[in-house]
C-alpha cells in the first residue's frame, strides 16, 4: 500500500516512503533526517521499556548514517487506571536516559489516553548528503553483516505467555536497549554499500529490501545467524508472534529455502525484531576490516550471515556457506 502514497513534489526531499527515515535537503552540505516509531511494551519493567523504545526509535537515524540531535516523546497511557501514573513516569525517564546516552535532547512530545501503553520517539538528525546511507547499492559478491542476534520476537511472545526461559527479560533488555551508534561508526570508518536496520519485518524481508532496491539477489546462511539464548527453545514450543508468520508468508514468493531447513529455521530468519541490529552490504575485501572495526567499537555481535548474488530479486536460505 505504501507504494501508492504520493511522493512529495519538493525536489529537496531526498528520501521519502520506503526509506528507514525521511531525508530533506536544507543546503548542499546539510540534510535533515526524520523518523518516528512507537510500540507496546515487550518487557515488564517500565523503565527498561522506555529505554528499549527510545533505542528502537533512534535506530533508523543510525541506519541512514546520520547523527540524531533532538526527539519528541510519543506516548499512549490509560488516563483512569489500572496503571498508576508512576508507570508512565518510569517509561519516560527510561526514554530520557537512553536519549541522553545517545547525545539527544528530548524537547517535548504528546500523550493520548489509551488503554494499552505505547511509547516511542519522533527523532530528528542531520547528515551531509554525500554521507547518506540508503538501501540501494549492494553489489554481487558483497557480504551481509549483522550486528545483533535474532529472536526478540519469539522471546517477547514467550515472556507475555509466562512461558519464557529464565533470564529472558534481562536478555531482551540487554539486546533491545543497545544503541546502534557504535555499529554505525564502525561502518562509516570502513565504508559500506548499503544499510538498513532489522526491525519488525525480520531479517529476510529487510535483506530483500536491500537486494530488490539494488537489483541483485542474495543468500542467508542459517547456521551463521546469531541467535539469542532461549529463542530456539521458544520456537520449538510454538511461541511465535503473528508478525513473524506474516513476514514469512509475505516474503515466501521471493524466498528459496533449502530442503534441509526446518520450518523453525525459516521462521527464525523471519522473526519480527524489536530494536534489532544494522544489516550491512560490504565489499568482500572489506569484510574483515568491518569486523575489526566493530570489535574496536565494542559491538558484541558481528556476524557474516550471507552474501549478495546476481540472481535478481531472490533470497536463498541455505544451511551454510
Amino acid at each position: 500500500m505504501l507504494d501508492k502514497l504520493p511522493r512529495p513534489r519538493d525536489p529537496r526531499v531526498l528520501v521519502a516512503h520506503g526509506g528507514d527515515a525521511g531525508v530533506y535537503l536544507l543546503r548542499d552540505d546539510l540534510a535533515l533526517v526524520q523518523t518516528v516509531d512507537f510500540f507496546t511494551p515487550i518487557v515488564n519493567d517500565p523503565d527498561a521499556f522506555g529505554r528499549i523504545a527510545a533505542a528502537n526509535s533512534l535506530s533508523d537515524i543510525y541506519a541512514m548514517g546520520a547523527t540524531p540531535l533532538t526527539a519528541l516523546n510519543v506516548a499512549a497511557f490509560p488516563q483512569r487506571g489500572p496503571l498508576d501514573i508512576s508507570v508512565l513516569a518510569a517509561i519516560l525517564l527510561g526514554g530520557y536516559a537512553k536519549a541522553e546516552e545517545a547525545g539527544v535532547a528530548i524537547i517535548g512530545g504528546h500523550t493520548i489516553d489509551d488503554r494499552e501503553p505505547k511509547y516511542g520517539l519522533a527523532v530528528t538528525g542531520v547528515v551531509h548528503p554525500r554521507d547518506l546511507w540508503i538501501k540501494r547499492g549492494a553489489r554481487p559478491g558483497d557480504r551481509l553483516v549483522l550486528t545483533k542476534a535474532l529472536g526478540t520476537g519469539v522471546l517477547a511472545t514467550a515472556l507475555k505467555a509466562e512461558m519464557a526461559p529464565p533470564d529472558t527479560e534481562q536478555v531482551l533488555i540487554e539486546t533491545c536497549s543497545r544503541l546502534n551508534d557504535r555499529a554505525a561508526r564502525a561502518a562509516r570508518r570502513v565504508g559500506v554499500h548499503a544499510v538498513t536496520d532489522v526491525t519488525g519485518f525480520g531479517l529476510a524481508l529487510h535483506a530483500l529490501e536491500i537486494l530488490e532496491q539494488s537489483g541483485v539477489g542474495g543468500e542467508l546462511w542459517i547456521d551463521r545467524l546469531p541467535v539469542l539464548p532461549g529463542a530456539r527453545e521458544c520456537l520449538a514450543l510454538g511461541l511465535v508472534p503473528g508478525g513473524t508468520h506474516a513476514n514469512r508468508d509475505f516474503a515466501s514468493p521471493r524466498l528459496r529455502a533449502d530442503a534441509a531447513l526446518t520450518s523453525d529455521e525459516i521462521l527464525l530468519a523471519n522473526d519480527a525484531q524489536t530494536s534489532g541490529g544494522l544489516l550491512f552490504a560490504v565489499a568482500s575485501e572489506k569484510t574483515e576490516d568491518l569486523l575489526a572495526a566493530l570489535v574496536d567499537e565494542g559491538v558484541p555481535v558481528r556476524a557474516v550471515v550471507g552474501r549478495v548474488t546476481e540472481e535478481s530479486g531472490v533470497l536463498r536460505l541455505q544451511p551454510g556457506l
